[in-house]
């Protein structure tokens, strides 16, 4: 395997994963045009509500695709199928709860972050629309996961790229033509995911050469099966649990500052999540060649897999801080015409400069692990670089303010990557075992 052979899974990846941010980023883009720093506010809460509502089952999509990878690696067709049976199957479940208590979960919410009464209004106007896709959505994240894992990559391109543009389109119609606003960035938000999750469905059950024969329920409930499953879902879930308390610590330290503020830190932590996601598409190429190289016993090319893994993570750290450094002016402005919450964006955006080469090596080492199904590593560097962020947040905010903040985040991110590298050695030793 070369740097072609990383690439040529990466590139596409990247295409993909960074499409996931842009239903937020076009949300906070289109509502920024409008005149009342309150709408980007709303549209930032309850963004915040649905990523933690979604990220608590991220696992749906990263451990699906660990698994699957494996179980093509193997070239096993039951294994593969129960990869992508078990995950739909709590998909479909935690989708349906969700929506049965959306009431106290908005509630819960918006008590928490305590906006200002007009963004709270809006928020909920937002929440009230989106939760109608949720179970679309896990879904969603179960049949991305399982086509990545399975090497589908152009197919998974294809319906992330057709959902953002639905999305683009709606939201330009239903804002701009209709003056929906709010509402209407989240009806076209759920329009894209509903829609993207149809088609996704189609497609694996149509669309591929792969043929199901479904296993019986004995072989779906498999004890051990099901356990390892659980073991590796419960790590990523508890990682993704502090994941959620960074980013909804972020958003109500910020909503204190004031909706200028809040607004502010909103574009940054877009323009942050088109950062984070594209290293997700080399942590996705990183994943599947890992889970090949577990199920094909192959320790060269787990090897060679992890040396372009830190290869390219530092390569794209340069190129993502040079790009950030000379467009950011730009890059913001295409967010909001507000010029306060624009005068705001100059005066923290620089922190964003960091962000690339602090947390690149923690995001794509990360699909290392997953692949290789060994998620106890993850769960503990997480736990680990959230004591760092709750001790920079606690000491850095009453002397430095929202700078206070921003500093804590990116002490988070390099814990991330430094506490994840201790455990390489780990790894290695665990793959000589295969």
């Amino acid at each position: 395997m070369n740097h072609r052979t990383y690439l040529a899974l990466a590139i596409p990846l990247t295409i993909s994963t960074v499409t996931t941010p842009l239903l937020g980023a076009v949300d906070t883009a289109v509502v920024g045009q409008l005149p009342n720093p309150a709408y980007i506010g709303g549209v930032a809460i309850g963004t915040v509500i649905f990523n933690t509502l979604y990220w608590l089952f991220g696992f749906l999509r990263i451990g699906t695709s660990g698994f699957a990878a494996q179980a093509h690696g193997a070239n096993d067709r039951l294994l593969g199928t129960l990869a992508l049976i078990r995950p739909l199957i709590i998909a479909l479940a935690v989708g349906i709860g969700f929506f049965m208590l959306q009431k106290p979960i908005e509630y819960a919410a918006l008590s928490l972050l305590n906006p200002a009464e007009d963004v709270a209004a809006l928020a909920s106007d937002y929440f009230g629309i989106r939760i109608w896709g949720v179970p679309f959505t896990l879904i969603n994240y179960v049949i991305m996961g399982w086509l990545i894992g399975m090497s589908r990559i152009k197919i998974s391109v294809m319906i992330q790229v057709f959902m953002n543009l639905l999305n683009i389109g709606l939201d330009v119609l239903f804002v701009f033509g209709f003056g929906w606003g709010v509402s209407g960035v989240a009806a076209a938000t759920l329009i894209a995911e509903v829609t993207a999750c149809l088609i996704g469905l189609l497609i694996v059950w149509r669309g591929t050469s792969y043929r199901f024969k479904l296993p019986s329920l004995k072989m779906v409930a498999d004890s051990s099966s099901v356990r390892k499953m659980m073991a590796v879902n419960q790590d990523l879930f508890i990682r993704t649990i502090c994941l959620l308390a960074v980013f909804n610590l972020f958003t109500y330290k910020s909503a204190a500052f004031g909706t200028e503020t809040l607004a502010a830190n909103a574009v940054l932590l877009q323009i942050h999540y088109l950062m984070a996601y594209f290293y997700d598409g080399l942590s996705n190429a990183s994943s599947i060649l890992s889970g090949k190289a577990i199920g094909s016993k192959d320790p060269a090319l787990f090897k060679k897999n992890l040396k372009l893994s830190f290869q390219w993570a530092f390569f794209s750290s340069l190129v993502l801080t040079a790009l950030y450094w000379l467009f950011s002016t730009k890059i913001f402005s295409m967010f909001t015409a507000i010029p306060e919450v624009i005068e705001l964006g100059g005066l923290y955006g620089d922190w964003l400069l960091l962000f690339p080469s602090v947390s690149s090596f923690g995001i794509v080492l990360y699909g290392v692990f997953t692949g290789a199904t060994e998620t106890a590593p993850i769960r503990n560097s997480m736990l680990l670089s959230l004591g760092v962020f709750l001790l920079a947040l606690w000491t850095g905010v009453p002397i430095l303010q929202n700078h206070g903040v921003w500093l804590a985040f990116i002490l988070f991110s390099l814990g991330r990557s430094l506490f994840l590298i201790l455990y390489i050695p780990k790894l290695n030793r665990l793959m000589d075992k295969v």
